[in-house]
């Protein structure tokens, strides 16, 4: 946080055009709040109470920006609105009494704090989800082959004899801060949707929601290129999109796909015995939810990245290969969530080797503790709980990692064991006969 003096005379003043509202209001200390990685607008807020800004304002910037100031208890209004070309949000803000002599306060806001959460952490909890779901009317176009019932990564229509679509459609709040790196990473995970069903994505439309006239265009721009260039990497044509105004920044893709209606790869089609492949690591929950609470190693914090950024395209590629019975990808409900649905969709139950799962480096020191327990997976382990039977031996930092809330996570292969070294990544269970849905994690 930098300070300076300034004086009186406009010529020298950091912004004249408050110098009137300093003179009116007897306000004298500035705040400039600046939002790291790209944005263009300035604003500027009186406060009655210095303290408030260094406590809450990097909370609340987005609310202050589009003029909600009674969440500081009304001690900020707005007083003016200026351009910068460094790609920050600034706002600045007066405090105190007396002339023209004061302070200015420059706080970087990092792109993760204007979220309430982070990426698919953010998901509605699946245990809610279930009974909202069960009560809508279920399709009966013969056309629908895999629809909302089996809770499957995306659904699956019919054209022809031939080809079959593939439809899905995923964005989430800001997992990193980088803007570019948010977009790529919303992308890459809406694409591995339609990897998850045995199909190859063709086009995509951008989601957008983000408060335009606050972070302005610049940011946006990055998160859209980001979008493009894993869409372009997937070979996937962007051909439009939707945007609606926001104070909370999100961002993501509707992807349609095609697949061969004779080889689409459902959740629901495991066998006994199957061998349980995880092609990626998990903890990006971890990762993001100690960014977003105050700092993370960066050497980890890359590896999380590069994970996020991975498409799923060669994974599926190899479960295509191997002839796998089942797939899904492992995403906000954590692995045991999403393998639950597997598990019950086959008609089965499964084991889950805990020591046997992949995990970002630094991502099970992180998960030591609680401060990096993201909300989302309390509520994945409250959920997994009512079906999860755990060995006394299973650690705790295990039990959190694979209720994890991944974001952009890999696929979870169900296949024949003989199979299974055709699939990137290691064995972390079987599925096994026994009340559907249900888990033991040893």
């Amino acid at each position: 946080m930098g300070q300076f003096i300034a004086d009186g005379d406009a010529d020298q003043h950091a912004q004249p055009r408050l110098l009137g509202h300093q003179g009116a209001d007897a306000a004298q200390a500035l705040f400039t709040i600046g939002l790291a990685g790209g944005a263009s607008q300035l604003r500027f807020v009186r406060l009655a109470e210095p303290a408030a800004v260094g406590q809450r304002l990097g909370e609340h910037v987005l609310e202050l920006g589009r003029g909600a100031t009674d969440h500081l208890q009304g001690c900020a209004e707005p007083v003016g609105v200026g351009e910068r070309g460094d790609r920050r949000v600034h706002l600045v803000v007066g405090v105190g009494p007396g002339g023209h002599r004061g302070h200015h306060r420059a706080v970087t806001v990092s792109l993760t704090s204007l979220s309430h959460g982070a990426g698919c952490g953010c998901k509605l909890p699946a245990a809610a989800l279930e009974s909202i779901v069960a009560g809508l009317p279920a399709a009966t176009d013969p056309a629908v082959l895999v629809g909302p019932t089996t809770a499957d990564d995306a659904g699956v229509y019919r054209l022809s004899a031939e080809v079959a679509l593939v439809q899905t459609a995923d964005f989430f709040t800001p997992i990193v801060d980088d803007p570019y790196l948010f977009g790529r990473i919303a992308a890459t995970n809406a694409l591995s949707d339609v990897y998850a069903m045995g199909g190859e994505p063709r086009c995509a439309l951008n989601l957008v929601a983000y408060p335009l006239a606050t972070l302005g265009g610049s940011m946006l721009a990055e998160i859209l290129r980001g979008g493009h260039d894993a869409a372009s990497a997937a070979g996937v044509a962007v051909v439009g999109g939707h945007s609606i105004d926001d104070p909370e920044p999100k961002y993501g893709m509707a992807v349609t796909g095609t697949v061969h209606p004779d080889q689409v790869l459902t959740n629901a089609g495991g066998h006994p015995g199957d061998a349980l492949v995880l092609t990626k690591p998990l903890g990006a929950g971890a990762v993001s939810t100690a960014l977003k609470r105050g700092g993370v190693d960066p050497g980890v914090m890359d590896a999380a990245v590069e994970v996020m950024c991975a498409l799923n395209a060669h994974a599926a590629a190899a479960a295509r290969a191997a002839d796998a019975h089942a797939v899904t990808d492992v995403t906000g409900f954590g692995l045991l969530g999403h393998l639950h649905e597997l598990a019950a969709a086959s008609g089965l139950a499964a084991e889950v080797h805990a020591s046997a799962v992949p995990s970002i480096p630094g991502a099970r020191e992180l998960l030591a503790g609680e401060g990096a327990v993201a909300g989302g997976s309390r509520r994945n382990r409250e959920w997994a709980d009512g079906f999860t039977a755990w060995d006394d031996a299973v650690a705790e930092v295990e039990r959190r990692l694979v209720c994890d809330a991944m974001t952009s996570g890999g696929l979870l292969v169900a296949v024949e064991p003989g199979r299974a070294p055709v699939v990137p990544g290691p064995v972390v269970g079987r599925l096994v006969a026994g009340e559907p849905g249900t888990l033991r994690v040893r």
